[in-house]
């Protein structure tokens, strides 16, 4: 009697725990076990993706990012500093782009004050860079929210041809004469991918190159920060290979903003100030300095006294050793290849050391240095000119070279 009580009562307490128990694994489930969840309804509340008006996703750290944290002031001479209202017309035009966007700067001189040209009747035009993950989804969110920023035959061959024709040359796509915030603007895309490898191995010298001279940055990134400041060593490292024992700061700053300028099929075009380089360097010193005095200071065998202007180096061949064998891997791999059929100079595996001070001492090699790095710049750049007429199409090509042409007879002008 007393079993058959007992079987009862659990038979009772089992029947009033199992719904308990179902809420309470319901959330573990295998996934086997479950079936796919319904469609949204098409009451809810919740704002749909559409393909005409994509929703833009979030700014997020990239989860494949190097280093997600650098110390507080790593790089802190890439953050140059503009007028207060400089910087917010810059912010805002920025945070106009509903698209996402990584890493952007500002530069030219619509932004840093650049000698040779006169005050224009109209704002100058500003440039912008920007830096984002995926190509093909900044331009798909950004013709959607912003067409006119686009030709009419790019808009009408999508957002994946504009991103594969990106892909051509230096990797970058330019709109041009855009109208943002009351300004004229003129904005680059290219991939984070894409514009850290030129910074570190010297690809083209198309987005390492403006980079080498002063920039406003706008959204910072942690990768690209990096990056940045192994390409502006590498510019100190490639110009003082090029320099004598004892020169001007001047000389420094002129022999790194050159170095972008050098192949640029731009440059033998009336279009184009020849005066340009030592233009940017009167009105930016300051800023060059700030950029660079402290990777000058800190390289082996460098002497740069605060309260001067002239710089002393280690010319000898060991010391030139220690710069050349740490140039971005494509120059590097140039300026090895011209010394490659030179049978003065004894082969790398015989004697290694050998063959990098000779290297290192030949008087030929800042002539060598120039002539490969101009060898790097002058096929992307003569790209993305061609690139130019493609992506803004036959009307705006002819606008911003007459937009050049007016820049230049203006400087020309002040020069006389």
């Amino acid at each position: 009697m007393s079993s058959t009580v007992l079987h009862a009562s659990r038979r009772h307490i089992t029947s009033r725990l199992n719904p308990l128990r179902s809420l309470s694994i319901e959330t573990t489930s295998s996934s086997d076990d479950l079936h796919p969840p319904p469609p949204p309804s098409k009451h809810s509340t919740a704002k749909l993706r559409t393909r005409l008006s994509p929703a833009p996703r979030p700014t997020v750290p990239h989860r494949h990012q190097v280093l997600p944290n650098l110390p507080a002031n790593f790089g802190r001479n890439q953050l140059l500093s503009v007028p207060n209202s400089t910087r917010a017309l810059l912010e805002s035009i920025v945070a106009d782009f509903d698209a996402p966007i990584r890493y952007a700067f500002a530069y030219g001189s619509g932004v840093f004050e650049q000698d040779g040209y006169q005050a224009e009747r109209d704002a100058p035009m500003l440039d912008f860079l920007f830096a984002v993950t995926h190509p093909a989804h900044f331009h798909s969110i950004n013709m959607a929210r912003n067409p006119s920023h686009y030709a009419m035959y790019a808009r009408t061959l999508g957002s994946s041809f504009v991103s594969r024709v990106q892909e051509f040359g230096p990797g970058v796509w330019f709109n041009a004469f855009v109208q943002v915030k009351g300004r004229t603007i003129k904005y680059g895309v290219t991939s984070v991918d894409n514009l850290c490898s030129d910074l570190l191995n010297w690809n083209s010298l198309y987005l390492s190159g403006r980079m080498h001279k002063p920039l406003r940055i706008i959204k910072d990134d942690a990768r690209v920060r990096l990056t940045q400041q192994v390409n502006l060593t590498s510019a100190v490292r490639a110009a003082l290979l090029t320099l004598p024992a004892e020169f001007s700061e001047k000389q420094l700053f002129e022999t790194i903003a050159g170095i972008s300028y050098s192949g640029d099929p731009r440059m033998v075009l009336p279009g184009e100030n020849r005066g340009k380089v030592g233009n940017i360097v009167r009105k930016q010193g300051l800023q060059f300095r700030e950029l660079y005095c402290r990777l000058v200071t800190g390289l082996p065998g460098v002497h740069w006294p605060a309260d001067s202007s002239t710089i002393q180096q280690d010319t000898s061949p060991i010391a030139r050793v220690a710069h050349l064998k740490k140039l971005p891997p494509v120059l590097l791999r140039r300026v090895r290849g011209r010394y490659a059929s030179d049978s003065s100079i004894p082969t790398f595996e015989s004697d290694e050391t050998a063959y990098w001070q000779r290297i290192a001492g030949d008087e030929q090699l800042p002539l060598v240095l120039r002539n490969e790095m101009s060898g790097i710049v002058r096929y992307p750049a003569t790209v993305q000119t061609l690139k130019g007429v493609v992506s803004g199409g036959p009307v705006v090509a002819v606008r911003y070279g007459m937009d050049k042409l007016r820049k230049w007879w203006t400087g020309s002008k002040a020069d006389m």
